[in-house]
């Protein structure tokens, strides 16, 4: 089967300076519902993560995972803790020849409207001071949430959102460039077979 999509490879103007901004909680790793995942036990990679990261690997120079971590303020687990499970998701890629450039996270709670959490830019800022070579416009952003399709449009990313879980009104709609049920997914539409 052909998976190959070059209208939306076209769409996604892919660059030397182009970005691949990810979620994590989602679209790396299984979700817990209405809970945090505060230990490397609690962490479980969704199907076909690593086949995925390893093809848009080959199409995006620079890789982020943005991710809000209010679990942090709220004291569920410590900056030590997220360290720590971070830490074994990045050797677990780097055992499967996946690179990521960079980690944020924003370990504010929602009410303190914090710049660096999603919905708002300061993650994708702060990864541009690091990375800057990093052009917005050119870049994506692929998540499970309201929020991080925010984050695109405020970022002027174009977005992606995956999974199925989400119930949007049409104003929602308005936020998503493309969609698909995960990140494998996304991923395939670069396979030429």
């Amino acid at each position: 089967m052909n998976l190959f999509n070059p209208e939306i490879i076209k769409s996604l103007n892919i660059q030397e300076n182009s970005c691949l901004f990810l979620d994590r909680d989602g679209v790396i790793n299984k979700r817990l519902v209405d809970e945090y995942v505060t230990t490397w036990k609690e962490f479980e990679f969704i199907e076909g993560v690593f086949n995925a990261l390893q093809v848009l690997q080959k199409h995006y120079k620079t890789i982020i995972i943005v991710t809000n971590q209010q679990g942090i303020a709220k004291g569920l687990y410590t900056v030590n803790d997220l360290h720590k499970i971070h830490n074994n998701m990045l050797q677990q890629f780097e055992e499967n020849n996946i690179f990521i450039d960079g980690v944020f996270f924003a370990p504010k709670h929602k009410t303190e409207n914090s710049i660096m959490r999603k919905p708002l830019i300061g993650m994708a800022l702060q990864a541009q001071k690091i990375f800057e070579n990093i052009c917005f416009q050119n870049s994506v952003i692929v998540g499970d949430s309201i929020s991080d399709m925010q984050f695109g449009r405020n970022a002027n990313i174009k977005t992606v959102f995956v999974g199925n879980e989400l119930e949007f009104d049409d104003s929602n709609k308005m936020l998503i460039d493309f969609r698909f049920s995960s990140l494998n997914d996304f991923a395939n539409i670069f396979l030429k077979s």
